[in-house]
């Protein structure tokens, strides 16, 4: 009896479907700690902001329509972020399981687009995982049958700039510097992204304002509302995807070279 066995050549493009197919898999092996990265803080934001507040009556009670898709985006793009910034820092530190990635017979700059690719799927898995987390805490939350298709495009653009940007910071902070990567960073991207409130409703806030527009989370959730919530004011949906390629764009070209002069050192 003979076995099977593929004798096509190796082509640069099949080893990046199956490096990237390796990550996708251990990814499942270890589902229940993922989920449990990408659910817990999210939930307990929608639990208290939306319905405790809510029904203590100090919010309105269409704040829970704003809030969920904020949260959505939130999930998405910092899920993307932070699932591609630390496994970074831990590859070109002690671990070194970088070097492993370098000697697949692709050209480097490819492995980055796979780290940041890998991202991105995970956080669009979060910001889904949200999703029916939301319908099922909040009161009188519906999406129209027709924003499903836009919404999901925007999710998936969110989650690639995330992933632009967490190759960004991935390549640039070092792992002694992991705690301050919190606190100096994540944070203030979490509470300036508008996710917990239109940004057009800080007008008579107009420093924070602009502190919030330089935030590309912002255009994320700027775009979610304006499928979801048309009539809350919000910024154009053509700004906020042209910021958006512009972002990704942006950082994932000073990703890819501060991943290609950390490889090579």
């Amino acid at each position: 009896m003979t076995t099977a066995v593929d004798t096509r050549p190796s082509t640069p493009l099949r080893t990046f479907g199956s490096v990237l197919w390796r990550d996708v898999f251990v990814t499942g092996r270890d589902l229940l700690p993922f989920l449990a990265q990408v659910i817990v803080q999210p939930f307990f934001t929608l639990f208290i902001f939306g319905k405790v507040l809510t029904s203590l009556g100090y919010v309105g009670g269409n704040y829970a329509a704003i809030l969920l898709p904020g949260i959505v985006a939130l999930n998405g793009f910092l899920g993307a972020l932070q699932n591609t910034t630390m496994p970074l820092i831990l590859d070109f530190s002690w671990t070194r399981e970088i070097e492993d990635r370098l000697l697949a017979p692709i050209p480097i700059a490819w492995v980055a687009v796979e780290k940041m690719l890998f991202g991105a799927l995970r956080g669009f898995v979060a910001a889904l995982v949200m999703i029916p987390i939301g319908f099922l805490i909040l009161d009188d939350v519906h999406w129209p049958a027709a924003a499903w298709l836009p919404v999901l495009l925007i999710v998936i653009l969110g989650a690639l700039v995330g992933a632009a940007i967490g190759m960004t910071i991935g390549t640039s902070v070092q792992p002694r510097q992991i705690n301050i990567l919190f606190a100096v960073i994540l944070m203030p991207l979490m509470f300036t992204g508008s996710t917990q409130f239109p940004w057009m409703g800080l007008a008579h806030l107009r420093w924070f304002q602009v502190i919030c527009a330089l935030n590309p989370l912002t255009y994320v959730s700027e775009a979610m509302r304006a499928e979801l919530v048309p009539q809350v004011p919000h910024i154009a949906v053509w700004i906020c995807l042209l910021v958006l390629v512009a972002a990704c764009g942006l950082f994932g070209t000073l990703g890819i070279r501060g991943f290609l002069r950390r490889a090579l050192d």
